[in-house]
């Protein structure tokens, strides 16, 4: 049996390049809608460890949730390589971009 970790690294490693998920999204999918904050956690300390592609995971308003300046910049500038548009506030259109994933 896959552990929540393990479940999230795998949901995670699935976006493919041009769209996003939310936090709260890649919780739910990997069966706890609540632990949005766990999923954070993984980005943060896993993302290096199994590739993983953190820059396509955005809070539920579709922002960028980084505050560090620079870590934001290179999180739009990933982005935006990909496709992924951002209008004047920053904001990605969810309707458009999310990815939603399938078991």
């Amino acid at each position: 049996m896959q552990t929540f970790t393990d479940k999230a690294v795998n949901i995670i490693k699935q976006i493919p390049p041009g769209k996003v998920m939310t936090y709260g999204q890649v919780a739910a999918a990997a069966g706890s809608p609540r632990a949005a904050r766990q999923v954070t956690r993984i980005l943060h300390s896993m993302s290096s460890k199994h590739n993983l592609p953190w820059h396509r995971i955005v809070n539920k308003q579709g922002e960028i949730a980084l505050k560090d300046e620079g870590a934001r910049t290179f999180q739009i500038e990933k982005l935006q390589e990909e496709g992924v548009e951002l209008d004047r506030s920053n904001l990605i259109d969810l309707a458009r971009f999310r990815f939603n994933f399938s078991d």
